[in-house]
């Protein structure tokens, strides 16, 4: 198991739970901000059975939201499978002592985020939903061998399957023999300048796959969350302002007062991430200002209901209360990832995949708010099913670590501001070929250290992100082309990136099926 959020400790106690011994990797020196479950702020989509949801919510409502969001590229089946599961997930994370909002006493609270046609997000601590969900598994997951300051170099296997994991530790490299292995690495933020992911979101898990010979599809929709706090710093983690303050009635507006989003969509400021992001985007280039605001000041109870952002805010030396919150899109989340099906079953026997580093077909084009919580309990809880299931077929393995162990990385300064300026919310050709110029300089240098492998895993991850946003020439979903603004019905399929034998990456415009 390589990672510890919600999707890695969810597998790690399923596996566990069916009598397999799980050994649990984390890059990290300790638990504390390691995860980006741990930053998430709005909470769980999830529909309650029974009549419990506000405004007659079902599974087809919620759906029909995901496809909506998906820009075309969901696989429909895939969605439903993990949201008619969501109850059951969210059921088992209570058994694990998470504890939810409630409206009344025994009936959970519900807000709603954008794209969403129901209120049927559930939250904790107010605005605090991931440090519950963390806090719940961490405490759970105490059974498990978790080891911490271990970075995972290698996918390790043979002809036929999985078999370990190279890794590096305070004690030099080694192998941990394992029959089944699940990455749950998280995202790929730190490809980018600024980013709502903590600092262990750099693309590890994209990159051991395609180092493992597995593909990865989607790679181009980078959904950057339209309002991440400006706090005049442009570098590193930047706080997150929920998607709930504008369910709550929040506004978006520029510098002189006036809405963002008017006549952009129907859904105005809760149209999908994708649509608010891109009019942000669309208005600071069109105003030349730095930021546009979210103005919460006409809400009641902001403190109480939204915490982490008050004391985000605050550290700011803004009064949400008082003030507008002044907010610039920034790197959020990968909807595409490593191939799986809906159990997460890569196309490498043995090798699974859960949480934001995998491509269920959940997310499409641009990920629904709220869904990813949701996807990481349905799918780690398969994955870690499986993997079991598969360790216990397959009996104890050996693995053999490579003789030789290199990356080509560039300097990770560089190769976010070259991302930054050329595959941020708006791209075109001549930015997206300038790029690949850059990261065309990568050279090999051994892999000693965290921070070798993190920069060969981004540069390996950029790469492949630049590839397929420049294969794609249209807009779709978070995938905005400025030389190609209007979706192209032809190009309504995924593509798939996989490394060839001489190690270059090769895209296909059509994602065959993992397994």
């Amino acid at each position: 198991m390589i990672g510890t959020g919600v999707a890695g400790l969810v597998a790690g106690l399923a596996a566990h739970r069916r009598g397999r011994r799980v050994i649990v990797l984390s890059k990290a020196p300790e638990q504390a901000g390691s995860t980006a479950t741990g930053y998430a702020q709005g909470g769980i989509a999830v529909v309650l059975p029974g009549g419990r949801c506000d405004d007659a919510d079902s599974v087809d409502a919620h759906v029909a939201d995901t496809l909506a969001a998906g820009g075309g590229l969901c696989d429909p089946e895939a969605v439903r499978s993990i949201v008619a599961d969501g109850y059951r997930g969210v059921r088992d994370l209570v058994d694990d002592g998470a504890r939810f909002d409630e409206a009344t006493p025994g009936r959970w609270a519900l807000t709603r985020e954008g794209g969403h046609s129901r209120r049927r997000i559930i939250h904790a601590g107010g605005d605090a939903t991931g440090a519950e969900v963390q806090r719940a598994l961490d405490h759970a997951a105490r059974v498990l061998d978790i080891r911490h300051n271990h970075v995972a170099v290698r996918v390790l296997h043979d002809d036929a399957a999985a078999t370990g994991v190279l890794v590096l530790s305070e004690d030099g490299p080694g192998i941990v023999h394992a029959p089944a292995v699940i990455l749950a690495t998280g995202g790929l933020g730190h490809l980018y300048a600024a980013t709502t992911n903590p600092q262990a979101s750099t693309g590890d898990g994209i990159a051991l796959a395609l180092w493992a010979g597995v593909p990865v599809s989607d790679i181009e929709f980078v959904q950057f969350h339209p309002t991440m706090l400006f706090d005049g710093f442009t570098n590193g983690r930047r706080p997150l302002i929920t998607e709930a303050l504008r369910g709550e009635g929040a506004r978006l507006v520029d510098a002189h007062g006036d809405p963002v989003t008017a006549g952009v969509h129907p859904l105005g400021d809760l149209a999908p991430r994708d649509v608010v992001a891109g009019a942000i985007d669309a208005r600071l280039k069109a105003t030349g200002d730095p930021c546009v605001y979210l103005d919460a000041r006409h809400l009641t109870g902001i403190a109480h209901r939204f915490p982490t952002v008050t004391a985000a805010c605050r550290q700011a030396g803004i009064d949400p209360a008082r003030q507008p919150i002044p907010v610039v899109p920034g790197a959020h989340y990968s909807c595409g990832g490593v191939v799986t099906d809906v159990d997460g079953r890569t196309a490498l026997p043995g090798l699974y995949a859960a949480g934001e580093v995998a491509r269920t077909g959940m997310h499409g084009a641009n990920r629904l708010a709220s869904n990813s919580l949701l996807e990481g309990l349905v799918v780690g809880a398969r994955a870690g099913r499986g993997a079991a299931e598969h360790a216990a077929a397959a009996g104890p393995s050996r693995a053999v670590a490579p003789e030789r162990l290199v990356g080509e990385t560039l300097d990770r300064r560089g190769l976010q501001a070259a991302m930054s300026r050329d595959a941020s919310v708006v791209r075109d050709a001549e930015g997206l070929m300038r790029l690949g110029d850059v990261l065309a300089k990568a050279r090999a240098r051994p892999l000693r250290s965290r921070a070798d492998v993190e920069d060969a895993a981004l540069t390996l991850t950029a790469r492949a992100v630049s590839v397929a946003a420049l294969q794609r020439a249209e807009s779709r979903g978070c995938h905005h082309r400025a030389d190609h603004p209007d979706t192209d019905p032809v190009q309504a399929v995924s593509g798939a990136v996989d490394l060839d034998e001489h190690g270059h990456l090769r895209l296909k415009m059509r994602a065959d099926a993992c397994c």
